[in-house]
């Protein structure tokens, strides 16, 4: 079998197993592999391609490394619009309990609501920051 035969069967196991566990890590150490065995089509030497190999991946796993510690943290899920859709929406609170707690009426049945920590109870509208198990999380509008 030739080299560039292993190579490309090496690449494809990589990639299956990224596709498998969903991480970006294997699919650049795949492109590694890759590059090996176009390397091995070239007429390159086992030596040339191990090197290849090494570097390509490597270097996409640092670059992507890198990025990705450049960019700000997620927030908490009960706070990520990008995971709760009810983040950023409107409810109106008609008046609020001793308990610091109200009821307000969000999409079609009665929820629980509490003001952010830090915030004064308000009547009148509010946006949801926040859902904690079955609670809104408001902040007045």
């Amino acid at each position: 079998m030739a080299d560039s035969t292993v190579w490309w069967l090496i690449a494809g196991a990589v990639v299956v197993l990224e596709l498998l566990s969903g991480t970006v890590y294997l699919l650049l150490l795949g492109a590694g592999f890759a590059a090996a065995a176009i390397s091995a089509h070239a007429g390159f030497g086992l030596t040339t391609q191990l090197i290849v190999a090494a570097v390509v991946g490597a270097s996409g796993v640092l670059v992507w490394h890198s990025i990705r510690r450049k960019q700000p943290a997620e927030p908490p899920t009960g706070s990520n619009r990008n995971v709760n859709l009810d983040i950023g929406e409107s409810v109106n609170v008609d008046g609020w309990n001793p308990d610091g707690t109200t009821q307000v009426r969000y999409r079609g049945a009665q929820w629980t609501a509490v003001a952010r920590s830090g915030t004064l109870p308000a009547v009148g509208e509010h946006k949801v920051v926040e859902v904690i198990g079955n609670r809104l999380v408001v902040d007045k509008a």
